[in-house]
């Protein structure tokens, strides 16, 4: 037979796969569409940090963005990339390398909400002489590019000697802006601490989900060389951090909270949870996190009072509550849960759930109706003992027994504290 017989064949073949991936392409924007209209009715879809905006112009719809996302913040929508839920975005910018024809912009702030950003020269130095800030607070989320700010300061901070019995140079965070950062002034030779009030470094990355985290292009670090990753999930990232304190010996001091910086003279005492540091230059790495926001009763400084759940398996058989009313706080009740023997409550003040997604909250009303997470809506936190919680309902006092309390109550940002130490700022809508 000639191959013209078979081109009849081809032919459906060819115009058979067409019409599924067609097919199939439409029914996932649709999907997509549905989830951006539920975010918006549920109010997430307003960005809390650093997020893209794609071009519509430039956008090919490849997809490519929204397969680099790990927290499903990006979907296809009529062809083109756009946010779905603008609230699970944590600004890595793994979308923005990821986009085969540069459409996406990371920004700060919206139209309708502006974002505080400290002004900055170029050496990375505030308004402040001798006050530095690099990485995800002066606006820039991608790691490889935090690092880098990190290094660059450090040449602008080692030309500020220090006096004596006081440091060159204090860095507040071991995130990458603050890594790179020290690994350049152990390269120089400069008397550096970093404190971290986390336990663990990383920054934002140690509370990213597990998930791919894009570093699509090489980034040289001191000390260490080029270092070049395409794809690395979040637990080899922080591996890799890790293994890099160990090989250099750098100078990390963790649950150290900065709880403000003094000038004095031409140096800076920077007063911390564990006393008080001195230093001619500060470089602030510090995120947008923030700091835990707490509850202010009394009990909360006891070892069972946490404010983040790492390991649901940790709490196995025990009896615990969740404080909060956001999705980590359903999404951590939800684990715990899971867990065998665990009893669970969840106590929030308001009547009704509100800012969550649909999922989470469809998941907890299975959960609460088959007798496995205790809801305890309208009540706050009174006292904490270290057997049990005393709670204020709107029907009166209640108790629980309480082996373990988690507080998924978010972060007070720092913007007032930088304003205190005289740090300018100026007010993102959607600007990079």
């Amino acid at each position: 037979m000639s191959s013209s017989t078979y081109l009849p064949l081809y032919l459906g073949v060819g115009a058979a796969a067409v019409g599924l991936h067609l097919l199939m392409r439409r029914r996932r924007e649709r999907g997509n569409a549905e989830a951006r209209a539920e975010a918006d009715q549920a109010g997430l879809n307003e960005p809390p940090s650093l997020h893209p905006i794609v071009s519509p112009v430039r956008c090919i719809g490849s997809g490519g963005c929204v397969t680099a996302c790990p927290e499903g913040a990006l979907g296809i929508v009529e062809g083109r990339a756009t946010l779905i839920n603008a609230s699970a975005c944590i600004g890595h910018g793994a979308c923005a390398e990821a986009c085969p024809v540069e459409a996406i912009t990371l920004v700060f702030g919206t139209e309708k909400r502006g974002v505080d950003i400290p002004k900055v020269s170029p050496q990375f130095e505030s308004n402040v002489p001798g006050l530095f800030i690099a990485g995800e607070l002066g606006g820039m989320g991608l790691i490889r590019k935090a690092a880098s700010q990190g290094v660059q300061a450090v040449d602008a901070i080692r030309r500020r000697k220090a006096g004596t019995g006081e440091l060159d140079l204090l860095i507040v965070g071991a995130g990458p802006a603050g890594l790179g950062a020290a690994l350049a002034a152990q390269e120089k030779g400069l008397r550096y601490a970093v404190i971290e009030q986390e336990d663990s470094l990383g920054g934002a990355i140690y509370h990213y989900p597990r998930a791919k985290i894009a570093m699509t292009a090489p980034v040289r670090l001191p000390l260490v060389g080029s270092v070049r990753m395409s794809e690395v999930s979040k637990e080899k990232l922080l591996e890799f951090w890790h293994g890099i304190v160990g090989k250099t010996g750098l100078t990390l001091r963790f649950n150290e909270r900065m709880d403000r910086i003094e000038p004095q003279g031409e140096s800076f005492v920077i007063h911390t949870s564990q006393g008080q540091h001195r230093a001619r230059s500060v470089l602030l790495a510090i995120g947008r996190r923030g700091s835990p926001r707490k509850l202010g009763v009394p009990g909360e400084e006891l070892q069972k009072v946490v404010y983040r759940l790492i390991d649901a398996e940790q709490y196995r058989g025990q009896q615990v509550m969740v404080v909060g009313g956001g999705d980590s706080a359903l999404e951590a009740a939800l684990q715990l849960a899971e867990q065998p023997g665990t009893t669970v409550q969840l106590s929030y003040r308001s009547q009704a759930f509100s800012r969550v997604k649909p999922k989470n909250r469809s998941a907890l009303d299975a959960a609460a109706a088959a007798g496995r997470i205790e809801l305890l809506l309208q009540t706050e936190i009174e006292r904490i003992t270290p057997e049990a919680v005393s709670l204020r309902g709107s029907s009166g006092p209640l108790s629980r027994p309480n082996d373990a309390l988690i507080v998924c109550a978010g972060g007070v940002l720092p913007t007032a504290l930088l304003q205190q130490m005289g740090i300018a700022f100026e007010t993102k809508h959607g600007e990079a």
